[in-house]
């Protein structure tokens, strides 16, 4: 199964029929000492620190499999509403943090397309055919009209 994870309350092109619970994910992790010392003397010239852009991407893929992992075990289809937070443990270790609801969810059928066209000009050359113009349905209704779920159930 996979868990789709977006940081809107909802989830495009689906709708949520269920709300389980919040879920998260973290890991803590420590600067290599080598890694530090190469950061120190790269702080000086400037420029990107990748040692540590390495660390950290480690770090977030660490912690939303750590989430997604949760979230499969609530049976969810989805986590909403997805979000990042470090913080200092201690001296050379942080905690990076991603939370979010897990929430069932169904996809909503695909809308037909309508093409329409300028009806203010009758003028066709002789390679192109007129193209009727279809209104649309009024029950196909705008993503604007859904109802939107709510994660914190006001």
């Amino acid at each position: 199964m996979t868990v789709q994870l977006s940081n809107l309350e909802h989830l495009p092109n689906y709708q949520i029929t269920e709300r389980l619970d919040v879920v998260y994910g973290s890991t803590v992790r420590s600067k290599h000492v080598g890694k530090d010392l190469f950061a120190g003397l790269k702080n000086i010239v400037g420029g990107e620190l990748t040692a540590y852009t390495e660390l950290l991407e480690e770090s977030r893929q660490e912690a939303i499999d750590r989430m997604i992992v949760k979230a499969e075990a609530l049976g969810a289809d989805a986590v909403v509403g997805l979000r990042f937070s470090t913080s200092s443990i201690a001296q050379g270790a942080s905690e990076l943090f991603v939370y979010g609801t897990a929430v069932k969810a169904v996809r909503m059928p695909q809308q037909p397309v309508y093409q329409s066209t300028n009806q203010s000009s009758n003028h066709h050359s002789q390679y192109e055919e007129p193209v009727a113009s279809v209104a649309q349905p009024s029950t196909v209704k705008s993503p604007d009209d859904l109802p939107r779920f709510n994660p914190f159930g006001e």
